[in-house]
């Protein structure tokens, strides 16, 4: 029986019509710019003997090359192992490839860990599916920060120093939905952001206290490539979540250059009264005014106008 199989692949392998499409593929495959590359790197080390034992690989890494070129996001992702991309390596003899995690990958976990650690990063859903596609450019000042949004989405480069945006204006004019349109055109990119609900966030760093997570939630948030601070001013403010949580953050990412951006009602101005009076009463200008110099050296203020969307 053995034999016979053995004999019916001799049989195979010698007709010309399977040389023909066997030279054909493999032509094709030697031929692919990343396996180019390869070869040109390995110099001396790649036989043709070498070359033939690991078509099937070098044919399996195309694919999957191919795939996650074309990928729209992790959940659609069609390689072998969901959110690993191949990369080609020389091991005993032979071509083989190792499988590590992607960048869409390796963003998705860290937003999981984050999401685990901190949970006032959850928003509504309108804004977690948010489009600068569908955002109306109906007044002068959201055709303003649209066009800041879409300036920073195209040229944001990490380690380059940019700043980000203080969006401010009345309910419902856009400030959230921007920031949502623009965590979700850097995820496109591959690119990781961190958007915050800042009354919840503060909420939620006063009960860290008793469960010791307190400094590892304050560090994740102050290291975040890029941070979103949506709806500041709408919390109650004490004059330890002003000054040991967000003016801990504010000032780390200032010194470090950190892309930081803001939704409030408030202005500049009418955040610096709110940051002056504690849950106390207490009247503490001095440290109001250099949370709003930070806030200052951090992001570019601009008034979102038009009618309240919320309400139609």
């Amino acid at each position: 029986m053995v034999k016979k199989i053995h004999h019916t692949m001799k049989n195979v392998i010698a007709n010309s019509d399977f040389q023909k499409r066997y030279k054909e593929m493999k032509r094709e495959i030697l031929a692919h710019p990343d396996i180019q590359a390869f070869i040109n790197k390995h110099e001396g080390q790649i036989t043709e003997k070498m070359l033939h034992i690991s078509l099937g690989k070098l044919y399996e890494y195309i694919s999957q090359t191919t795939n996650c070129h074309a990928c729209p996001n992790l959940n659609d992702c069609v390689n072998l192992i969901q959110g690993f991309e191949p990369a080609l390596v020389i091991r005993g003899g032979v071509i083989d490839i190792d499988y590590h995690r992607c960048k869409r990958k390796i963003i998705d976990e860290k937003r999981r860990e984050t999401e685990k650690l901190i949970q006032s990063i959850f928003v509504p859903t309108e804004i977690l599916q948010a489009s600068l596609a569908h955002f109306t450019l109906d007044s002068k000042g959201r055709m303003l920060a649209f066009e800041r949004i879409e300036a920073f989405a195209a040229s944001y480069q990490q380690g380059k120093k940019m700043k980000g945006l203080y969006l401010h204006g009345s309910f419902g004019v856009g400030k959230s939905y921007l920031l949502g349109a623009l965590a979700n055109q850097l995820a496109e990119k591959q690119i990781s952001s961190l958007l915050v609900y800042v009354p919840e966030f503060l909420r939620e760093m006063k009960q860290s206290i008793g469960d010791q997570t307190l400094a590892e939630k304050i560090d994740t948030v102050k290291k975040a490539p890029i941070l979103m601070l949506d709806d500041i001013g709408a919390e109650v403010m004490s004059s330890w979540t002003r000054d040991e949580v967000l003016g801990t953050i504010l000032q780390f990412r200032m010194h470090e250059h950190l892309p930081t951006f803001f939704t409030s009602n408030f202005n500049l101005k009418e955040l610096e009264h709110h940051l002056t009076y504690s849950q106390r009463g207490e009247e503490e200008k001095m440290k109001a005014a250099r949370m709003i110099e930070r806030i200052k050296s951090l992001a570019e203020p601009i008034k979102v106008d038009g009618y309240n969307r919320r309400s139609n």
